[in-house]
């Protein structure tokens, strides 16, 4: 284990408590020169350490930086071995899962979960803002399902967060079909699965289901300020982002496993059904409404696949699913 992480592992252990780096250099068996420089580079990571002279190093519970040891920590015990990494910034969680994956990795499930992303993703080849201190992971599961249901693991996902979010941030969200979180009428959460198939065999590997929330920010981009929301109006302690990550991961893996039991939670939660909406079907980058045209309709109900029944204005009905398809409130 590299020093910075065994003093992160160390404060992260003795929160509120201060350490001396005397101690944490006999501890980890390094030199106090090398302790100094941990904490030096957690820091410049975004962890707040504070240091006084003769007490030593103490990481208080209410700092903002969500870490591994915190989640393994919050996570049920069958489930705090697993594969599970944590970045202050990368490119894209999906796209650290997809090396993970075609590294030949055998580990399944994994998770990887970054506080940054530079390169976020989502639907349709869209950006995904991705600003600091947000909460973002990638879960990769192993389907043992009939991959003609692999469009419900997305549902699954949707279900599983958005109660994670009401339990842990005391909010009261909805599902934008198919894959949008919103609180107070502000998207807070959006989700992308991805397949990554066997070359060999040409059958579906893995999945990826990539899950990014805007835990805090308010300082939104123009296009977005005025769609975009936060699942808190104070900044998330690491040890409530950390709570609400070990509670969505094991939601997700318990109604992925078999895809059942979250139906009627995702129903329930549905920000669409018996709305006006307008369908936009075909592929597009950016904004819908600029590239295509839409359709009007009415949402009667979401079927047990997860499928958004919609009637025209010319009464017919039709059956959506996600693929290329976008609805607009």
């Amino acid at each position: 284990m590299a020093v910075k992480d065994a003093v992160l592992q160390a404060l992260e252990h003795n929160r509120d408590t201060y350490i001396s780096g005397e101690e944490l250099s006999r501890e980890l068996g390094v030199s106090r020169a090398a302790v100094s420089k941990a904490v030096k580079a957690l820091r410049s990571a975004g962890y707040e350490i504070d240091a006084v002279t003769n007490r030593g190093y103490m990481m208080p519970s209410e700092g903002t930086a969500i870490s591994e040891e915190a989640v393994r920590n919050a996570l049920p015990a069958h489930l705090r071995d697993m594969a599970l990494f944590v970045y202050d910034i990368t490119d894209s969680t999906n796209l650290e899962a997809r090396r993970f994956v075609l590294g030949e990795n055998p580990s399944a499930p994994a998770v990887f979960i970054a506080r940054q992303q530079t390169a976020g993703r989502g639907r349709l080849g869209r950006g995904f803002y991705s600003p600091k201190d947000g909460l973002y992971l990638s879960i990769v599961i192993r389907p043992t399902f009939d991959m003609s249901r692999a469009s419900q693991v997305t549902v699954a996902a949707a279900a599983a967060t958005s109660e994670s979010i009401d339990e842990i941030c005391g909010c009261s969200s909805q599902i934008k079909w198919v894959n949008d979180i919103y609180v107070n009428n502000k998207k807070v959460c959006g989700i992308l699965t991805e397949a990554t198939t066997d070359f060999e065999t040409g059958q579906i590997d893995s999945l990826i289901i990539g899950i990014g929330i805007n835990t805090s920010d308010k300082s939104f981009p123009p296009e977005l300020a005025d769609i975009a929301g936060s699942v808190s109006e104070e900044d998330l302690t690491g040890h409530e982002k950390a709570q609400l990550a070990a509670s969505i991961i094991e939601k997700v893996l318990r109604y992925t496993k078999d895809l059942t039991g979250f139906m009627d939670s995702y129903r329930s939660r549905s920000l669409v059904i018996g709305r006006h909406i307008t369908v936009y079907t075909g592929t597009y980058r950016k904004d819908p409404t600029q590239e295509l045209g839409g359709r009007p309709a009415r949402a009667l109900g979401i079927d047990d696949a997860g499928g958004l029944i919609v009637e025209y204005d010319d009464g017919s009905r039709q059956t959506l699913t996600s693929g290329e398809v976008s609805i607009r409130l």
